[in-house]
């Protein structure tokens, strides 16, 4: 037996007639399959609360990176410009999700957009276009690079809060991650507590204070690059053994590559 691990869905366009299929990367599969060491199951952003039919069957729950933006409607921030891609369905769907997985204990892991809904979920806003404010650097995907480079390669270092569960984990103080971002923190919710930070300030790791259960949020990438990395295979490692404790199963760090 292995922990149900959900991986929440974006609507997007596939194949020649554009049909909206509901979608997650691969990366995030073999993630699950590989350090978690659970069963993925791909949750639809059907548009509408599931919480209650699906996380009683669930043992943890990865929210995804997309390139989509989180609807600026749920934090009171200002529209986005006209080409700016949205995901409404998704956001009606995670929003709720997250609640009450917190609510009720569920392992939780936020990457990328996952943390940005994190914070809006729970009261927080965002910024919609870091590399526009001042003082600020270009968190997003570089547009005259190869996307493997992008996705592995190191864009900056991240400073970990002293004494944190990150910290602790990654056995330094600072370490080198991805970004491939946009949006970001801009009022961090009350319940959520900063564990890192890029250079230029921006919030790039979070826990929620007092969870009954694992709850963080990391602004990289750790799916990609989990395999050669040891800090990325740890914070799955990490989420996966608390996934396995909800299930009342034995932690094994024995997943398969």
């Amino acid at each position: 037996m292995r922990p149900l691990v959900g991986i929440s869905c974006c609507v997007k366009p596939f194949g020649l007639f554009q049909t909206p299929n509901h979608a997650a990367s691969d990366t995030y599969v073999r993630a699950v399959l590989g350090p978690v060491g659970g069963v993925p199951v791909l949750l639809p952003a059907a548009g509408l609360d599931l919480s209650q039919d699906i996380l009683p069957r669930l043992h943890g729950l990865i929210l995804t990176g997309s390139r989509s933006n989180v609807w600026p409607g749920f934090y009171d921030g200002p529209p986005h410009p006209e080409d700016t891609p949205e995901d409404l369905a998704r956001d009606n769907t995670t929003l709720p999700l997250i609640r009450a997985a917190i609510a009720t204990g569920l392992p939780l892991l936020a990457i990328c957009r996952g943390m940005q809904e994190l914070n809006v979920a729970l009261g927080g806003s965002l910024d919609q276009r870091i590399q526009d404010l001042p003082s600020r650097m270009d968190h997003s995907t570089p547009s005259d690079q190869p996307i493997p480079a992008v996705r592995t390669g190191k864009a900056h270092g991240v400073r970990l809060a002293p004494e944190g569960v990150l910290h602790r984990l990654a056995g330094r103080t600072e370490v080198p991650v991805n970004s491939l971002h946009n949006q970001g923190v801009q009022r961090l919710a009350p319940r959520l507590e900063a564990m890192g930070w890029a250079p230029d300030g921006t919030i790039e790791a979070v826990r929620v204070r007092e969870a009954p259960g694992f709850a963080w949020g990391v602004q990289w990438h750790p799916e990609y690059d989990w395999q050669q990395d040891g800090f990325s295979r740890a914070i799955f490692e990490a989420f996966g053994e608390a996934c396995c404790e909800r299930a009342g199963l034995p932690a094994s760090r024995q997943a398969a590559e």
